[in-house]
């Protein structure tokens, strides 16, 4: 279930046999963060994200982590994108586009986004370490795919360099928060395409 809101505010939930997931963002807010996935290491690339987007982030997940994570940082970034698309609506007076660099010590990380309503993700992260703490960091993939999925983005990440896996995946999120500050911002230009439309 998707509903937009005034004031670019978007919800979103999603109940599966495996998680139950809500989401509330607020775009033109200040970076808060109200985050309980019940995954420690998501929390924290979602407080990250919020922070340095200053997109406001409210998430409450629950799912099968007995098992193990996967399903819940999948079905948290499907759930978030949603929101984040519901937000944005017909998308007109956005800057549409977004690039950043981040670094986090020895990391250096790359996003570029664009906020054309047609998903797409390239991901480029060779070399990480299987796990950042007990995270598997191949999640990372997923988590981006899904949420450009649903939120109609084409996403590139790339990870340019690092030897930390936890700061590997830090920087790519902090890039992927100023990426999208930028592309959300308004400029007031009507529908940033010149087709008229974003789909």
């Amino acid at each position: 279930m998707i509903r937009q809101e005034t004031a670019r505010r978007g919800n979103a939930e999603r109940q599966t046999l495996e998680t139950t997931i809500r989401a509330r963002v607020h775009i033109d807010g200040t970076g808060e963060a109200q985050v309980h996935t019940t995954v420690p290491f998501l929390d924290h690339m979602l407080t990250a994200l919020a922070k340095h987007s200053r997109i406001d982030i409210s998430i409450e997940a629950t799912g099968d982590t007995d098992i193990d994570d996967h399903h819940t940082t999948e079905d948290t970034a499907l759930t978030l994108g949603r929101a984040i698309r519901s937000a944005l609506g017909d998308r007109t007076g956005i800057a549409r586009f977004g690039s950043a660099y981040a670094p986090l010590d020895e990391a250096l990380a790359r996003v570029v986004v664009d906020i054309s309503g047609r998903p797409y993700t390239v991901y480029r992260a060779d070399g990480i370490e299987p796990y950042a703490g007990r995270f598997q960091t191949y999640l990372a993939g997923h988590f981006f795919r899904s949420l450009a999925q649903e939120a109609g983005l084409a996403l590139h990440v790339e990870l340019l360099y690092a030897s930390d896996p936890h700061h590997a995946l830090e920087a790519m999120f902090k890039s992927l928060a100023l990426a999208l500050r930028q592309a959300v911002a308004r400029d007031g230009t009507g529908v940033p395409s010149t087709k008229g439309a974003l789909d």
